[in-house]
């Protein structure tokens, strides 16, 4: 964290210095988002979580940005490459990018052809007839017909001289920028059906032959075609109108019409159609990518918020409810802390008998564990559960409530629910986490990877640490707004309160399993390993 930092993100965001240095500060100590939203308002002058988020990620890429620059440094210096014009420039690059472009001509590449031409020693040509003064190429090309360094025709030593001037187009910087910038505005994604791949990529059969402006392609549909491109049933293209491309790269480099210029004109198209368009398609379709990443990325975010803060059923006797078919229901009854009390499983979708059997059962757990609530899952069978349950003619009391269950069968394997039901199979432990989530979403869902609660599309396609980063902000952003209550929450819950981590947490169940209840805040400090810091969050 450095002050140039700090003065930059406060321009960027639009606040003061001071804010930007205060909470950079405290997240530095540890100090989670939430905490500092919450309980260090007056020092940071107000800022709401999304601002002390966007400081804390700027940071980052600025750290990052900092370690590639100092990479590039090193690696210019031990080749002696470094000059202080080079080193300037290096210093004030804002961006990866900029960076990139910079160190370009300098990195170290495999033997290209301009490599080859450079070992013929036809680097002199090459610059003479990119200075487009009053010459004859080939007049001069002659000089350098040299068969020993295996230019044996004047023709030979012209087109070394141009794949020389080609890579230097490409490498240009500011040729390099205007490109990029063309290829954002102007760019179109084209897609095409993999030949002979028609059938088996028929779900990709809007793409098979799709053309869309860069600035106009929604995330989704940019996530889907990459989606089809990795699996081998489109293939995908981004690149702007040709033309404009290269009446661009002309008017940056080509001074005339003479013969010398033409050859410049044949090394700049060469140039662009060999090396330049193949990387800015690669360079865009990246950023696009990015973009398109964060976008999905929010949506999942905002999905995951609204389902976490849904409003929980409260205390009530609730019996849940996994639908199928061929292997049948699995019931669960649950008191009103969601203990599991007792379990079974039902065939109403069946036979006559099988269905009268089940509808039975049913009505007779209702009025042994005194049921207020009963959670339907809303997978295979779940509305015709539903329906079957709805027919039983219960009391108007008890309210039939379809529940959300992605990834109630990731949570049944997962160590957490052998932790809790070390005696029951996965497809009772699914059904509780049916009913619980119906009690508190919250309390629950948090005891599963967020990524397999369903909340978007394409989230195997995007950047999975960017994902489980943004998912775990949202899920200890809802625990500290809600808050939890010490004596009752489990691990996983805890785990995400501000300060405490899956250590601390496991301790404070521990002592509260040996000592009883917390009988006041200050009991807390009697927790192995809770420190003042801890304590303070």
């Amino acid at each position: 964290m450095t002050e140039e930092h700090i003065v930059k993100i406060a321009g960027e965001l639009r606040i003061n210095v001071k804010q930007v240095q205060v909470t950079a500060s405290l997240l530095a100590e540890g100090a989670t988002v939430p905490f500092i939203a919450r309980y260090r308002k007056e020092a940071t002058g107000t800022l709401d979580e999304v601002a002390i988020t966007a400081i804390r990620d700027r940071l980052s890429q600025l750290a990052e940005l900092d370690k590639r620059r100092d990479a590039i440094l090193k690696a210019l210096e031990e080749r002696g490459q470094l000059t202080d014009e080079l080193k300037g420039k290096i210093a004030e690059a804002e961006s990866l990018t900029v960076l990139e472009d910079i160190y370009l001509p300098y990195r170290p590449k495999r033997r290209t052809r301009a490599i080859i031409a450079r070992e013929k020693g036809l680097e002199p040509l090459a610059m003479r007839i990119f200075e487009q003064g009053n010459m004859d190429p080939a007049t001069e090309a002659a000089n350098f017909v040299n068969a020993e360094k295996g230019v044996n025709t004047v023709e030979e030593a012209l087109a070394g001289a141009r794949d020389i001037i080609a890579e230097m187009v490409n490498e240009d910087q500011t040729a390099r920028a205007k490109m990029r910038e063309l290829f954002l505005n102007k760019g179109v994604f084209a897609s095409k059906v993999t030949a002979g791949k028609e059938e088996e990529g028929i779900k990709y059969k809007d793409y098979f032959d799709w053309k869309e402006p860069v600035t106009k392609a929604p995330s989704h549909r940019i996530l889907a075609m990459r989606r089809g491109e990795k699996e081998g049933f489109l293939m995908l293209h981004l690149s702007p109108p040709e033309d404009e491309a290269l009446s661009l790269l002309e008017m940056l480099f080509i001074k005339g019409k003479g013969l010398p210029s033409q050859q410049v004109k044949m090394a700049v198209h060469d140039g662009y159609k060999r090396l330049l368009s193949l990387s800015m398609e690669t360079d865009v379709r990246l950023a696009m990518k990015e973009r398109a990443e964060e976008e999905a990325i929010k949506v999942f975010g905002d999905n995951l918020r609204q389902l976490l803060l849904a409003s929980p059923l409260g205390q009530k006797n609730v019996l849940a409810i996994d639908p199928g078919y061929r292997t049948g229901c699995k019931v669960v009854c649950l008191d009103k802390q969601g203990k599991l009390l007792h379990t079974d499983t039902i065939f109403p979708h069946q036979s006559e008998k099988a269905t009268a059997d089940a509808a039975s059962k049913i009505i007779g757990f209702c009025k042994q564990f005194q049921t207020e609530a009963i959670a339907v899952g809303n997978g295979t069978a779940g509305r015709e559960t539903e329906s079957f349950v709805r027919s039983l003619g219960l009391p108007g009391s008890i309210s039939v409530i379809m529940v959300n269950e992605s990834g109630a069968s990731v949570y049944s394997a997962s160590d957490v629910a052998r932790e809790e039901f070390p005696d029951h199979d996965v497809t009772v432990r699914g059904s509780v986490s049916i009913g619980r989530r119906l009690l508190d979403p919250l309390a629950e869902l948090v005891k599963i990877d967020p990524k397999a609660i369903g909340v978007g599309q394409y989230q195997h396609d995007v950047d999975q640490g960017a994902l489980k980063k943004s998912l775990d902000d949202i899920v200890i952003s809802c625990v500290n707004k809600v808050g939890v209550e010490v004596n009752t929450a489990s691990r996983q819950l805890l785990t995400y309160v501000s300060g405490l981590g899956p250590q601390l947490a496991g301790n404070i169940v521990k002592y509260r399993d040996e000592n009883g209840p917390f009988a006041s805040r200050e009991e807390l400090r009697k927790v192995p390993r809770l420190g003042p810091k801890a304590f303070e969050h």
